[in-house]
C-alpha cells in the first residue's frame, strides 16, 4: 500500500512525457547505436586532454567513447577474462583500454556500483519507477527534489527505459557528460 503523497508523486511522473533535456545539455548518441549485453559504463578522463570518456563494458567486450561527440575512441572485443567484467573485482572496476590503458575504469551497473548523481552547478539527477520494471531518468536544475516546480522548465522527464532494464544513470565527475544506460550510450552535455 502506498501513501497518498506516493500515489500523486507516481501520478504526476506518468503523467508528463519524455522530453529532451535543456540546454547545455543534448544527445549524442540514439536508440540505433547498440551495445549489447551491457553490464554498465563508468567514466574516464582523456590524459591528453581531461575531456570525459564513457567505458561502456558488455558481454561482447570494452568500448571507449568520448563523451561530448559520441565518437568511438578505441574498442576490445576480447578483454581478458580474469578481468573483463566488474565483479571479478572489489571496487567494481575494469582495466582502461586505449588512450587510457594501465589504468582502472569504476564500472556502475548489473553488479552494483554508481555515478555521480549531482553537478557543482546545481544540476541533479533521479530515476524513478512508477510503471516499474520501467525505469523514468528526471532531470532537475535546482539541485533539489527534480520533481518540484513546472516540467519543462525546473524538471524535465529525459528517458523513460520502456524496451530494456535501465543499468546506470549518472552524471561524469567532471559534470559535463551524462548517460542513461540501458543498451545506448546516451545523452551529454555540451562543453
Amino acid at each position: 500500500m502506498i501513501s497518498d503523497y506516493q500515489q500523486r508523486l507516481r501520478e504526476q511522473f506518468l503523467s508528463v512525457s519524455a522530453i529532451a533535456p535543456p540546454a547545455p545539455w543534448r544527445r549524442v548518441l540514439d536508440r540505433r547505436t547498440p551495445v549489447g549485453g551491457l553490464l554498465g559504463i563508468g567514466f574516464a578522463l582523456a590524459p591528453d586532454d581531461g575531456r570525459d570518456l564513457v567505458m561502456v563494458v558488455s558481454v561482447d567486450g570494452h568500448g571507449l567513447f568520448d563523451a561530448v561527440t559520441g565518437e568511438k575512441i578505441a574498442r576490445d572485443r576480447d578483454p581478458d577474462p580474469e578481468s573483463s567484467t566488474p565483479d571479478s573485482v572489489p571496487d567494481l572496476s575494469c582495466p582502461g583500454l586505449g588512450p587510457i590503458a594501465g589504468t582502472r575504469v569504476r564500472i556502475a551497473g548489473l553488479f552494483g556500483g554508481g555515478l555521480h548523481t549531482t553537478t557543482e552547478d546545481g544540476w541533479t539527477l533521479g530515476v524513478v519507477s512508477p510503471e516499474w520494471p520501467h525505469d523514468r531518468v528526471l532531470l532537475s536544475t535546482d539541485g533539489g527534489i527534480p520533481h518540484n516546480g513546472p516540467h519543462g522548465e525546473s524538471w524535465w522527464h529525459i528517458f523513460d527505459s520502456d524496451y530494456s532494464e535501465l543499468r546506470a544513470a549518472g552524471f561524469s565527475p567532471s559534470g559535463r557528460a551524462r548517460p542513461s544506460t540501458r543498451r545506448p550510450v546516451r545523452p551529454a552535455r555540451d562543453t
